[in-house]
């Protein structure tokens, strides 16, 4: 699709993102790329300050910035309060969504007799729906899926190749799960007896809310009893783990390699970063942010960002990052704080022995 920068400009603005072309309005647009990457016919972006620099290299046709960016030379600018979410409303204009394959009913799929499948659904070859499973209409769903016995999904679901799914899930509508992530396995759940582990037969569910897409090779352990929850609009990275009976609320963002335990309440609109891990049994509040590789050992309170290992408020973590940066100069300062002492103290000595 080609547009001009005036008529994108004006799309961007009818979704509530004001835009306005600082420029050649007519110059023609069909794509998005980065600012190193674009060229003739495509429009890029600026939203961080750090990337400035590259306004005066870009071959962009057009970038969206800030207001306050300075004009530069025979380039179009698109002055908006926010490049990223103008740049965002570009790529659905310019470029849309995935487009699927179609294959309807495919005749290679193990579909059971109970299974009630909706409308207008696409199952590929090697997918595999057993008994009882309630699947809404305009599900698509990839070679080589697994959706267990009396499983229950919404509407315009999109499951990608290799999504297990466990005996008696529940997904809401709009859920996108990629490519071999698993829902609903088992827990850690072992009774200890002598020095023997005994299997604690895990029989909750996960229950997943409407628009919550999870990313490739995530886990999500059913719960020993009662449920495991991932709350309405939700979106987990890659690599993120959840433990059986932990509750996550709506809105939340959890970045790759996220761990968390079992048992742990996460309020809404929480954030995550890579790597964090979360000890069970904790609660974390709404609106708290977990920063890259930090360690939580206690509940955060709501709208806390928190950061280390163990994780504490961030002004605590950069006082004490700070104090570790020194402790080359504060070892050599301590060495010569004891040779003045041990100086001191021969002298003291000295003075107070009686003359022969």
């Amino acid at each position: 699709m080609t547009l001009t920068l005036a008529e994108l400009a004006a799309f961007i603005t009818s979704q509530g993102i004001p835009c306005t072309v600082d420029g050649d309005a007519s110059v023609p647009i069909r794509a998005v790329a980065t600012l190193e990457e674009a060229g003739e016919g495509q429009v890029s972006f600026l939203s961080n300050p750090k990337y400035e620099g590259q306004l005066a290299t870009t071959r962009a046709a057009a970038v969206f910035v800030k207001p306050e960016v300075a004009a530069q030379q025979k380039m179009t600018l698109v002055r908006t309060p926010d490049p990223y979410a103008a740049v965002t409303a570009a790529i659905v204009r310019l470029h849309g969504y995935r487009r699927h394959p179609q294959w309807g009913l495919s005749d290679r799929a193990a579909i059971a007799k109970t299974a009630q499948v909706g409308a207008k659904a696409n199952i590929g070859p090697g997918v595999y729906i057993a008994e009882n499973v309630i699947l809404g209409d305009n599900a698509t769903v990839y070679p080589g899926v697994y959706i267990a016995q009396g499983c229950r999904i919404g509407r315009d679901v999109t499951l990608y190749p290799n999504v297990v799914i466990y005996d008696g899930c529940v997904l809401g509508d709009r859920v996108t799960i990629h490519a071999g992530s698993v829902i609903g396995e088992d827990g850690l759940g072992y009774a200890p007896v002598g020095e023997k582990w005994v299997k604690i037969p895990q029989i909750g569910s996960v229950i997943i809310g409407d628009d919550v897409e999870i990313g490739a090779n995530c886990t999500i352990d059913r719960a020993t009893l009662g449920n495991t929850a991932i709350g309405s609009g939700t979106k987990f990275s890659n690599l993120v783990a959840i433990g059986h009976g932990t509750r996550i609320g709506e809105d939340c963002m959890f970045v790759a390699q996220v761990g968390v335990a079992g048992s742990v309440q996460v309020g809404r609109h929480v954030t995550m970063a890579g790597q964090a891990g979360i000890v069970g049994h904790i609660t974390i509040g709404d609106h708290a942010t977990v920063g890259a590789k930090a360690g939580v050992t206690n509940s955060v309170e709501p709208g806390v960002t928190v950061l280390g290992q163990p994780a504490v408020p961030i002004k605590d973590c950069r006082r004490q990052i700070a104090i570790v940066q020194r402790l080359p100069e504060i070892k050599n300062e301590i060495r010569r704080l004891r040779q003045d002492i041990d100086r001191l103290r021969e002298q003291i000595q000295n003075d107070v022995e009686p003359p022969p």
